[in-house]
């Protein structure tokens, strides 16, 4: 079933959450976080293979060898994200996106909005966080 988004369309408190409408808008803002971070890592990829370290002078080598590992860093944070988004499109076909997988009830608009991979309600969300620092003082 494919569904078509005016150009202005927003999610609103006021529709059934995850109607057909809303379901196509986040899976549209996944795709093109999707393919933003894949852009972007084509472009640090294209910097990485510009090849061996060729500065003579020792700070101008450490600073190229630190701006590498942060693009390396950063290519991974990136790669971990388009694995979420990924999980995220596969739920939006399962039809659980939008639901938290612990408790099963709305994640809710302004939280998928800010974080369209949220697998988690808010509230689940404080509790992992609150078990993960009682476990962490241990």
């Amino acid at each position: 079933m494919m569904v078509t988004l005016p150009p202005d369309y927003r999610p609103s408190e006021s529709e059934p959450f995850m109607n057909p409408m809303q379901i196509e808008y986040f899976r549209q803002k996944l795709l093109r976080w999707r393919a933003d971070l894949l852009r972007e890592a084509d472009g640090t990829l294209a910097s990485l293979s510009e090849g061996g370290i060729h500065e003579s002078d020792i700070t101008d080598r450490a600073s190229v060898e630190t701006d590498r590992a942060l693009e390396l860093r950063t290519r991974d944070r990136a790669r971990k994200l388009i694995a979420k988004i990924d999980q995220a499109l596969g739920r939006i076909e399962h039809g659980s996106y939008g639901f938290c997988e612990e408790t099963g009830e709305p994640i809710g608009l302004r939280r998928l909005e800010a974080r369209p991979i949220a697998t988690l309600s808010i509230e689940a969300q404080e509790r992992h966080e609150r078990m993960e620092r009682v476990h962490r003082d241990d």
